[in-house]
């Protein structure tokens, strides 16, 4: 484990340039998120602005000032969802294995339960297994698998469905 510590604390607007570097390094890594590349600057800044706006449950770790990853549990906002949130996460790849991805998950489903959000929803990739265990850990169990969902780099790849039920007699 690194001997340097790191903080975990709500996003704010400032965060938003930082933000968008760790999701591009993470997204042109091509094997975590959806996305292969960040959105714009201007796109990035303005979700984070949204977000901060509506008191979203979105949550960073710093080592010093230096962004090293991001949790974010966003809720649903059609009529009849609202109690669901989609999650979201990635840490950069030098901070990995060093407990920083289950502390911002703690720390976000914690901030998203205050927020009233007692379904958390993710998608994950099936042969991200360091995620899946990490998810299961926090109580998340498999709802179902998206067979050959995405096809990249000359491969395909299953997306794993998992969801967190809090207070809730399943």
């Amino acid at each position: 484990m690194k001997e340097t510590m790191f903080s975990i604390m709500p996003i704010r607007a400032e965060h938003a340039p930082q933000f968008h570097q760790v999701l591009d390094a993470i997204a042109r890594e091509r094997i975590y998120l959806g996305q292969t590349e960040a959105r714009s600057p201007a796109w990035v800044s303005n979700f984070v602005a949204n977000n901060v706006k509506n008191d979203c449950a979105q949550l960073v770790a710093l080592h010093g000032e230096q962004m090293i990853g991001w949790c974010d549990i966003l809720p649903h906002p059609l009529p009849g969802f609202g109690h669901g949130g989609t999650l979201g996460m990635g840490v950069i790849k030098s901070w990995r294995g060093q407990g920083v991805g289950r502390a911002l998950l703690a720390a976000t489903i914690e901030s998203a339960l205050r927020r009233g959000i007692t379904r958390v929803e993710l998608e994950v990739y099936a042969g991200n297994a360091a995620a899946i265990g990490l998810y299961r850990k926090h109580g998340f169990v498999e709802e179902g698998v998206k067979r050959k969902a995405r096809f990249l780099d000359g491969r395909y790849d299953d997306v794993v469905m998992m969801a967190l039920l809090v207070g809730m007699d399943c």
